[in-house]
């Protein structure tokens, strides 16, 4: 299967950003997948029973909270 990878950065306000984080994780609870778009592509991402979540925080001249599911 050839490699799909998107890569997505959107200016947007902090409530929008939990609205989005929402849609994902109820896509994800709700359907064991979620959907991705790039250019025509779109691209069901099945999620399977056990994943391994890692949280990761940085504080500095520039903050980020980065969350990353892989398995």
């Amino acid at each position: 299967m050839d490699l799909f990878e998107t890569d997505q950065t959107q200016r947007m306000t902090r409530e929008q950003a939990a609205t989005r984080l929402r849609e994902l994780a109820d896509s994800i609870a709700r359907h064991n997948s979620i959907e991705v778009q790039k250019g025509g592509n779109r691209v069901t991402v099945s999620i399977p029973a056990e994943v391994d979540l890692k949280l990761e925080v940085e504080i500095g001249d520039e903050n980020e909270l980065e969350i990353e599911i892989s398995w």
